[in-house]
């Protein structure tokens, strides 16, 4: 049985510089060798393989360079310490959602997020600081950047405060880089192969923006900038312009796998089709058949039904068609000469023959997507703020983010739309309105940093996050109502008492008894509800320091700091804290269903042992805080016979507490039991 350590791989987000080292070794095996500190790769041979096309560190060469670029770059390949904890008390319909809202920085949320959602990502929006002088830049810290952030939020003593990135700090456009390049890197490898990335940005950045972005996703993924018409009417005291727009520049992971989905068609094109000489093709609008372009074939007389001959095109113009082409779409009907078959000739186009939509254009008006006073409004709508200074004052509003959600998702998908930046949650309020409207079920992932908002205690709003939270909650209260749907948790535990007393009923002689029902724990997924109301709801995860203890020996009491070590998980944690940081580790997803039973115990009286099963038996575990040896076969065996009944897909990893066992032998013994029924991934932490 393999015990896990803070250091080992798997209780760490992914080593990307080692999967990168990997990746490499497979392509071309003679670039690695070793070097002093370990695995290294040799740049001559690289140099040989390329035909000596590389330039050295000290040539001039053609991108965006900036003090701290290289250690941005070496943030984002650093693994995250940290885990995400569970907070269902501050969630909705915790049991059944799949909407995820997660409180902490979102560099080491995009780190943790990597083993359970790389390529599974449709579509990523974000609206990050725009760097105007006034705005929040996150101060990363390459050593360790989980105390930083929580030194940052306040969650513990450090000194350390949020401060804006003004202009005058000599580092203005610097640190704004250095802030986004790690996060960029890390958002990438979420998307799916036919995903994109849209994101908000003014003039201050634009220009680095895309820059950065064509290195990190390559100039060929450049898919459009878009002008966003954010406000209504002029800004007078303006000192040059009035300052009308801001920008959304969209990427692709591959621009040759992605396209945006076409736009609904408006009442206003669909109301130039109309069928006036009753063609059974139904509706059609007519379009001119010449045009100013030299055409070889362009120029012929034409016959009208009435007997006039035209002896051409207009003066200066040419037909688009040659006589052949122009003479077999007369005979299918296809050429119209007028009410009175007189008139100069045009091409009809049936509504039925056109595309089922509208190919997206770069200006977005106010008036289709809405502006920052209608954001403003919706805000002020969902959110009871004590006071004027604490309302958010650059949110987007939700028309635009429905437009990108159109564009970028498909509502016959599952489609995982993320937001990073997710600030007062326009997001996810957008994507519950969409799916509302067009039946969609695509899932949302919100991060957004715990960011002090001092004056908002007074109404329950003690961080930017706290306005998130309580606007989602307002916003699927607000569609419920409106739909007059059930929520699906209470659907959920209708369905759990309904199916109780079957589901109860065990096999004779089974090992296993179903557990009491955890409200931590989402219920076995043939319970889910198939309600077609959407799921309204979210989790709230919040980041802090790994569950497994690090060693950090207190130098002036080192006796009690090797006590405190024996126990290899931090006391203060509880069970569910420690099986979704398994979940992250793994690779598994936050919302997979976790299903509970209990083995009694031989040796304890009155107690049982909890086994877990998660992703249909993807992952088994036992966190139980002893396991004498007189339990260890029948646990073995129950785990096996449910494991057995699971039949899961893929491998199974079983986990178990490592200072539960006695001895080695119990553990020893335990791992043997597994191993011979199949079980070979098992391990302790």
């Amino acid at each position: 049985m393999k015990k896990l350590t803070a250091d080992d791989p798997e209780s760490r987000s992914p080593d990307i510089v080692a999967e990168n080292v990997a990746q490499l070794k497979a392509l071309f095996p003679e670039l690695v060798t070793e070097g002093p500190n370990g695995v290294s790769v040799n740049v001559d041979v690289l140099k040989q393989l390329v035909g000596d096309k590389t330039v050295t560190d000290a040539d001039e060469k053609y991108g965006l360079n900036w003090h701290g670029k290289r250690r941005a770059r070496q943030l984002a390949l650093t693994p995250s310490t940290g885990t995400l904890r569970p907070g269902p008390e501050e969630s909705v319909d915790w049991n059944t959602t799949q909407n995820l809202m997660i409180e902490g920085d979102n560099l080491e949320v995009l780190k943790l997020l990597q083993k359970s959602y790389a390529g599974k990502v449709k579509l990523i929006y974000i609206d990050q600081p725009y760097n105007t002088g006034k705005d929040f830049v996150y101060p990363d810290d390459y050593r360790d950047n989980i105390k930083n952030y929580l030194e940052l939020t306040g969650q513990v003593d450090g000194g350390r405060k949020i401060t804006s990135n003004t202009e005058s700090s000599g580092r203005f456009h610097t640190n704004w880089l250095n802030m986004m390049y790690p996060r960029l890197r890390l958002a990438r490898n979420l998307l799916k192969p036919d995903g994109a990335i849209f994101v908000s940005i003014a003039d201050q950045e634009i220009q680095n923006l895309r820059i950065v972005m064509n290195e990190l996703f390559g100039e060929e993924n450049f898919v459009a900038t878009v002008i966003w018409q954010k406000v209504f009417s002029p800004k007078n005291s303006a000192r040059h312009f009035s300052e009308d727009h801001d920008y959304i520049v969209v990427y692709a992971r591959s621009a040759e796998a992605w396209a945006p989905r076409l736009l609904p068609r408006t009442d206003e094109m669909e109301a130039r089709y109309s069928n006036p000489d009753n063609d059974s093709r139904g509706p059609w609008t007519s379009g001119d058949l010449s045009a100013r372009n030299y055409y070889g074939e362009g120029t012929y007389p034409v016959t009208c039904p009435s007997g006039r001959v035209i002896d051409g095109p207009p003066s200066g113009r040419y037909w688009v068609i040659a006589k052949g082409k122009f003479d077999e779409l007369d005979r299918d009907g296809r050429i119209w000469w007028g009410a009175d078959g007189n008139n100069m000739p045009r091409l009809k186009r049936f509504l039925s023959e056109v595309k089922a939509g509208r190919v997206p254009q770069t200006l977005w008006t106010y008036d289709e997507v809405g502006h920052t006073q209608e954001a403003k409004k919706e805000l002020l709508a969902r959110v009871e703020f004590p006071n004027s200074d604490v309302v958010f004052d650059t949110p987007k509003p939700t028309r635009l983010i429905r437009r990108i959600l159109q564009l970028g998702t498909a509502p016959e998908g599952d489609d995982i739309v993320l937001d990073f930046f997710a600030g007062t949650g326009t997001t996810m309020d957008a994507t519950f309105a969409q799916n509302a409207e067009d039946g969609g079920k695509r899932r949302c992932i919100l991060v957004q940093l715990p960011e002090p908002l001092p004056g908002g205690e007074a109404a329950g709003l003690s961080t930017i996050a706290d306005i998130t939270k309580e606007r989602l909650r307002r916003a699927g209260k607000k569609i419920r109502e409106e739909i007059g749907g059930r929520s699906q948790e209470t659907e959920v535990r209708r369905k759990e008492l309904e199916g109780k007393k079957g589901k109860a009923k065990q096999a004779q002689g089974s090992l296993l008894a179903e557990a009491p029902v955890d409200p931590l724990l989402a219920p076995d997924s043939s319970l889910l509800t198939s309600d077609p109301s959407p799921d309204l709801g979210f989790r709230v995860f919040k980041l802090d320091s790994s569950n497994i203890r690090a060693w950090e020996p207190d130098r002036g009491n080192l006796d009690q700091s090797l006590l405190d070590a024996v126990e290899h998980l931090k006391t203060d944690r509880t069970e569910a804290d420690i099986l979704y940081e398994l979940l992250l580790k793994l690779g598994l997803d936050l919302c997979v269903p976790i299903e509970k039973k209990e083995v009694r115990s031989e040796e304890l009286e009155g107690s049982s042992h909890t086994v877990h099963a998660i992703g249909a038996g993807a992952l088994m575990a036992c966190l139980s805080e002893r396991i004498p040896q007189a339990d260890v076969e029948r646990l073995g065996l129950a785990i096996v016979e449910w494991h057995t009944a699971l039949a899961p897909a893929g491998d199974t990893t079983c986990v178990f507490r490592d200072s539960a066992f006695a001895d080695d032998v119990a553990k020893t013994n335990l791992a043997a039991i597994l191993e011979q029924h199949g079980i070979a991934k098992v391990r302790s932490i």
